[in-house]
């Protein structure tokens, strides 16, 4: 299991729920619901990951929950 955060949210543009890992540079994913995006996203940063560790590349410590203020 990875403890990235994944952001999940609707997207007008694409008529779909998007989710992306904002610490993966470009990891995401889309779905007709919440629970497929975020199936999808899982698969996403399977394949992330891999393609990282195939090519010698840095991959982030995941930082967990992030704060946020209003």
């Amino acid at each position: 299991m990875y403890k990235y955060e994944i952001i999940i949210y609707w997207s007008d543009d694409d008529q779909a729920f998007i989710a992306e890992v904002p610490e993966l540079s470009g990891c995401m994913a889309h779905g007709k619901s919440p629970d497929e995006a975020l199936k999808s996203c899982k698969d996403a940063m399977d394949l992330w990951l891999d393609t990282a560790r195939e090519f010698g590349r840095d991959i982030p410590e995941p930082k967990g929950r992030r704060l946020r203020y209003a």
